[in-house]
């Protein structure tokens, strides 16, 4: 099986079918690379438009919803709208209101003004009415805190006078009482000095005994008044001595009676 057929018109050079028979398999096999790259473009292809109809249905979705958002938006945007109009109606009737308030303010802030300035000019000439009356009293409490200084010093050197002279007369009262007791205790101690001597003998003895008895029960009565007036006369002069009134008073004393 020897190709006897001459070259022309098959083969311009001798190996040119060869040479394009490997060129057809390197061209099939190029393909079949083409091929297969073709299929994983298709298959990438088909799973990206999936997901982008994935993505597609979830946006028109969206859209639906984002539609009928806007939809209530715009609904509620009508009805603020409405209220705006309304509320700006009522301010433009309320500012029209506070205008006219405002005038009437105005004017009677104006009579204010004038009111002020009048009772101003009142209140400057009570003001130095007052300053005048001021300084005249200013000087008139001088003069009365000068004269209640001197009465206060006066009155102090009153009161040292009558403490001394109260203190002076319940010493002479206690000296008078106090006097009086040793004078009385005295005659006392001689009667029973007396009787004492006279009941040396036997016989009298008996009989000056109730006596006796009677005198030294006398004479212990009037020690303890005289311990009684000297303690009370004493505390009513540190009383006086400590500023306390109304101490000028006798010390009550009770007769006794002698045997």
């Amino acid at each position: 099986e020897t190709n006897t057929l001459p070259f022309h018109p098959f083969e311009m050079q001798q190996g040119d079918i060869l040479r394009m028979e490997k060129e057809h398999q390197v061209l099939k096999e190029q393909l079949k690379e083409a091929q297969e790259k073709y299929e994983q473009l298709q298959s990438r292809s088909s799973e990206e438009i999936s997901a982008l109809k994935e993505l597609l249905k979830k946006s028109v979705e969206e859209t639906e919803v984002s539609k009928n958002e806007l939809d209530w938006l715009h609904q509620d945007l009508e009805m603020k709208v409405k209220k705006w109009q309304q509320e700006k109606k009522e301010n433009q009737e309320n500012l029209k209101a506070l205008r006219n308030t405002a005038k009437k303010h105005t004017d009677t802030n104006d009579r204010y003004l004038k009111t002020i300035d009048e009772k101003e000019k009142q209140y400057n000439v009570y003001l130095n009415t007052y300053l005048e009356t001021s300084n005249k009293l200013a000087n008139e409490k001088v003069k009365l805190e000068e004269r209640i200084k001197r009465s206060q010093n006066d009155c102090q050197e009153c009161v040292k006078r009558a403490v001394k002279a109260e203190i002076s007369v319940l010493t002479n009262w206690k000296e008078a009482e106090v006097c009086k007791l040793n004078g009385i205790s005295a005659n006392a101690e001689a009667n029973l000095k007396m009787l004492k001597s006279l009941s040396s003998s036997a016989s009298a003895a008996p009989k000056l005994k109730p006596q006796i008895d009677s005198w030294e029960m006398f004479i212990s009565n009037v020690k303890k008044q005289l311990e009684k007036v000297e303690a009370e006369y004493e505390e009513k002069i540190q009383s006086v001595k400590n500023g306390v009134r109304n101490c000028l008073t006798k010390t009550e004393t009770v007769d006794l009676p002698c045997p």
